[in-house]
């Protein structure tokens, strides 16, 4: 037993040994939460004598899962013949289905299938439907159902809005589709297993009683649906054991609902709260400055980190006249640390959005400076960012046969695949571009082949490309301008699931060429495409390198050195109708915790903003992390919730939030569509459920 608590402070010892009941460990950062978890595990076996059967510990990535498992296994000194079942919610869905999945009177050989097998069959329903609307909007709004524990019929119900309406019904037929076949996708692997718990007593209770000792990892993360499947699986007993952080909950758009973990002790009986505030991690400094920022959001348990290292070193604020001087100023200073010997594995830089990588990639390729960009794709091999570089490739040269294939239908021109195909075989036995083909064509002979729309907008592509080249060469400066007002291509990336995200790239792209052009009075559209070329095809980074990415993306890592940029309004925070200004500030206290020793906030006077530079104010957390004094900068509130948001009354059912009216003392009053009624409800009455 010794050997198991030993290395324990003491408030990590008394969430290992609370055996029976419901407990909530909130773990700050770096206090800690995984040692405690995997020791209270190996307690329950290897000290108590609890069956490893018994037992089941759920967490949200398979590495995690793996490294617990591991880290339990060696605080055991017994053999263990049956290892504990640890591992993600999806997993422990799969097993549960293959063994009862005949009470929906479906078959146990489903298969399971993958993001684009989904997308795919429902590009052929959307297709059958004759509808206009984005497969991944469509994609996403099914799983948002389906993670809230709605049913085709209950989507179909509530909907009122047209495209809501659509997205019902290709619901429906997605799911009579994927029953047929038997099929299940990701979050049926959930949603099934919900409801044959739910409508089956007797096996719910005697699931719950084999898996007597349940515990979850990161449980500021968990949903709707999981939620309520735990219930179901403590039905027979009350020992629900979870670890989390509500000070960092930071996935709301994928659907985590912070309302499970701060009102844990309200959703289940006789909890009993263990904090465990001993950060390991962070010199004081920086915990301070956490402490300060996060104790601004209402909506928290509460806690207070202190740091165990002791040693105290400033945190800096970098201010800078804009991006190129920011990204500059950061690159200089980490070469000049690797040179002195810090290793480029220590060092990281964090953005809220992901338009802001572009800049810290032009820094960084000045300096021949390594990075990795870590779960994300480079500025310029973004999707919609290749499209806009297409467009001027075509522009400048309108025999790029390549480059055409890719933007011809962005946006749509109603241009096929057959259609395609013949362009390029008439071309081909033409000796001709796909653009000559088009433009020397006589509208008679392409009408032969293909239908009056078509051929309309073929021409029309032509001409509208014969004009930006005009453009290109008289005013270089207007072109992106131009380009925008002619043809339109944010449109194209409207309703996605991340739109905004691809439209802020699509504006500092925009921002860059401006910028470029009017530095370089020398440049053309051809230099200019050169330059993109040799940052697009950077060698691979080696395994020692600086890494980038978005603040999301470093949840769970740490680095010796930290450099936040920036810490502007608008960019960090983000200031949208869909914004919840606490979840952001969780999001800068997630960054701020990733740094061990060094810390770095950067801000800017002004950025290229949505196609035009702008001036910029520095961030209210800033001031708030009492970083900065200035009493400017001031906490703003706003409800949590937002049009578009599913919601549940206790009398009403599930209803979709219309419009966020006004405040009334400390509620809002929300206008919510339940199915066939319209209602107007202050907000304490109702709780989000996605």
């Amino acid at each position: 037993m010794k050997t198991i608590l030993d290395n324990l402070n003491q408030s990590q010892k008394e969430a290992v040994e609370y055996i029976d009941g419901a407990l909530l460990i909130l773990a700050g950062a770096g206090t800690g939460k995984t040692k405690t978890l995997t020791t209270r595990l190996a307690y329950l076996i290897d000290v108590v004598g609890i069956d490893p059967k018994n037992t089941l510990t759920l967490t949200f990535t398979n590495k995690s899962a793996k490294e617990m498992r591991n880290r339990a296994l060696n605080l055991i000194n017994q053999d263990v013949i049956y290892p504990p079942l640890l591992c993600t919610f999806h997993k422990f869905g799969l097993i549960f289905l293959k063994f009862n999945i005949d009470k929906l009177k479906r078959e146990n050989d489903f298969v399971i299938i993958d993001t684009s097998d989904k997308k795919n069959l429902l590009k052929n329903i959307i297709k059958d439907l004759r509808l206009d609307i984005p497969i991944s909007f469509v994609a996403n709004e099914i799983s948002k159902y389906k993670n809230s524990i709605i049913t085709p019929n209950d989507a179909i119900k509530n909907a009122e809005l047209i495209e809501y309406k659509n997205v019902a019904k290709i619901y429906k037929i997605y799911q009579d589709e994927i029953i047929e076949k038997n099929l299940v996708d990701f979050d049926d692997l959930l949603m099934l297993t919900y409801q044959i718990l739910n409508e089956n007593p007797s096996l719910r209770a005697n699931i719950s009683r084999k898996y007597r000792y349940i515990m979850v990892d990161e449980y500021q993360d968990t949903n709707e649906l999981q939620l309520q499947i735990l219930k179901l699986l403590t039905s027979e007993h009350n020992n629900l054991c979870v670890v989390g952080d509500d000070d960092q909950s930071i996935y709301k758009f994928r659907g985590a609902n912070i309302k499970n973990i701060v009102e844990f002790d309200k959703i289940f009986k006789d909890v009993k709260i263990v904090k465990l505030e001993t950060n390991y991690r962070s010199s004081n400094q920086i915990v301070e400055v956490a402490n300060t920022l996060i104790e601004h959001n209402r909506y928290r348990v509460g806690k207070n980190l202190t740091s165990n290292r002791g040693e105290r070193v400033e945190v800096r604020l970098n201010h800078c006249i804009d991006e190129a001087h920011e990204s500059r100023f950061i690159a200089i200073e980490i070469k000049k640390l690797i040179q002195s010997g810090v290793s480029s594995d220590n060092i990281a830089v964090l953005y809220r959005i992901n338009s802001l990588s572009r800049s810290l990639e032009d820094g960084f390729n000045k300096e021949k400076l390594d990075y990795k960009l870590l779960a994300g794709v480079r500025f310029y091999e973004r999707a919609e960012i290749k499209d806009v570089i297409s467009y001027l490739r075509v522009i400048f040269n309108h025999n790029d046969d390549f480059s055409l294939l890719r933007i011809i239908n962005k946006p749509k021109r109603g241009i096929g695949k057959v259609s395609l195909d013949k362009l390029q075989r008439f071309a081909l036995n033409s000796n001709q571009s796909i653009f000559e083909y088009i433009k020397d064509s006589h509208t008679d002979i392409l009408l032969q082949n293909f239908n009056k729309k078509i051929v309309e907008n073929l021409k029309e592509f032509v001409s509208d490309i014969e004009e930006l080249k005009r453009v290109s060469i008289n005013n270089l400066y207007t072109l992106t301008d131009k380009l925008e007002e002619i043809i339109n291509i944010k449109e194209c990336y409207n309703k996605l699931m991340d739109t905004d995200n691809k439209i802020d790239n699509i504006d500092e792209f925009y921002g860059y060429f401006k910028d470029t052009i009017r530095k370089s009075l020398d440049i053309d559209l051809e230099k200019f495409l050169d330059n993109i070329s040799l940052s697009s095809e950077q060698d691979k980074t080696n395994n020692g390198s600086i890494t980038i990415m978005t603040i999301h993306a470093s949840k769970g890592l740490e680095f010796d050195y930290i450099y936040v940029i920036g810490l502007e309004e608008e960019f960090f925070p983000l200031l949208r109708e869909d914004i919840d200004i606490e979840e952001e500030r969780r999001l800068c206290y997630v960054a701020i915790t990733r740094a061990k020793t060094y810390l770095t906030l950067s801000y800017v006077d002004s950025r290229f903003y949505k196609g035009h530079r702008q001036y910029m104010k520095k961030s209210r957390f800033l001031g708030e992390s009492g970083v900065i004094k200035d009493t400017s900068l001031k906490v703003t509130t706003t409800s949590k919730y937002k049009k578009g948001d599913i919601v549940k009354h206790k009398i009403f059912g599930m209803g979709r939030v219309q419009s966020v009216l006004n405040k009334i003392g400390k509620d809002y009053k929300l206008r919510i569509n339940f199915g066939s009624q319209k209602r107007d409800i202050l907000s304490r009455f109702v709780e989000p459920i996605q």
